[in-house]
């Protein structure tokens, strides 16, 4: 028998709008999140109090906040969300052959790069199974797995992602991706091949809008290298933020997984310290589905991609070895 891979919960969608709720702490955040109309939510929410008979929420100000009834409900859900994917894993035993769709997202060089690699390798092997890859900020991810729009994330941790011990997810190191200083090809340390960063710490610097995962990742490398980065110019393209570079207009830093756009001579340095400046890589999945063969697959198949770009991926990353590598891309 075949069954979509799809998430279909047996588990009240209300719940999983409190959930939200609760990371989010806006009706209208839910809303966007689940493609719902705030008045929609807001119902929905009245309703389940009604039906529990006791209020799960209580109007705060012109927002609502969780009250204590809620919170012990939101306890009970994150146990019954968590076995529920572990019966979806038990289930997919019995798929002779995985069909529908199997969501994946990830931060932009992730979905650039990784994602397409891994998926490209599944075709063959799940020839029924269609993939769908959504480029994401990585708080962004995590509300498309609590959604149910996304099964599997790569994304970077950052002060805005749920802690690791977040009792809804798994989330598991999958690499460290070094970050690289880039330079204009006539500074002075042009042909330095490594450098410090804080050799540059006096430099102006160029960095993309406040809130970004970039944006902290920088400000958070600077920090620990000493300084604070004296910000000149903003950009989330590394078309823009290498001819800014290129012109002279200031330095910045890119991920080792990056690709740059050969039109604009620069200058790419490996930076040392301790410890060196890099953006740990997590996988991250709904606590309970890692287990499902398919999600397992595929996990195997984002490891092997890791280990083809010479990514080195950290211990833990995979629970065994690929069955798929040799199906990767070049």
């Amino acid at each position: 028998m075949q069954r979509s891979v799809q998430l279909h919960y047996m588990i009240d969608r209300r719940l999983h709008m409190l959930q939200l709720l609760d990371r989010h702490g806006t009706v209208h955040a839910v809303a966007t999140a689940l493609h719902y109309t705030p008045s929609a939510v807001s119902q929905a929410l009245r309703s389940l109090s009604a039906e529990l008979g006791t209020d799960v929420v209580r109007p705060r100000g012109r927002g609502v906040r969780i009250t204590p009834a809620g919170r012990t409900l939101l306890a009970h859900a994150e146990i019954l969300f968590a076995q529920w994917e572990r019966a979806r894993a038990a289930l997919d035993a019995y798929d002779e052959e995985p069909s529908g769709t199997l969501g994946i997202c990830g931060f932009s060089t992730a979905a650039a790069v990784v994602l397409p690699r891994a998926a490209g390798a599944l075709r063959e092997r799940f020839p029924n199974l269609g993939i769908r890859i959504t480029e994401a900020e990585p708080t962004e991810c995590f509300d498309l797995l609590l959604s149910g729009e996304a099964d599997i994330a790569l994304v970077v941790a950052t002060p805005d992602t749920p802690s690791p011990s977040d009792p809804r997810f798994d989330q598991r190191p999958l690499f460290d991706d070094a970050l690289d200083l880039l330079i204009p090809q006539d500074h002075p340390l042009a042909g330095a091949g490594e450098v410090r960063l804080v050799d540059v710490a006096h430099e102006q610097w160029i960095v993309s809008k406040p809130g970004s995962t970039y944006h902290q990742l920088v400000l958070a490398a600077c920090a620990t290298a000493g300084f604070s980065p004296r910000i000149a110019h903003r950009s989330d393209e590394w078309e823009t933020a290498t001819a800014l570079v290129a012109q002279g207009f200031g330095v910045c830093l890119v991920p080792q997984l990056a690709g740059l756009p050969s039109t604009h001579p620069v200058s790419r340095l490996r930076l040392t310290g301790d410890p060196a400046p890099a953006r740990r890589v997590l996988t991250a999945t709904r606590l309970g589905s890692r287990d499902r063969p398919v999600i397992s697959s595929v996990l195997d198949a984002i490891t092997a991609v890791v280990r083809r770009l010479d990514l080195r991926p950290l211990a833990g990353s995979a629970d065994h070895p690929s069955a798929v590598s040799s199906d990767l891309p070049h």
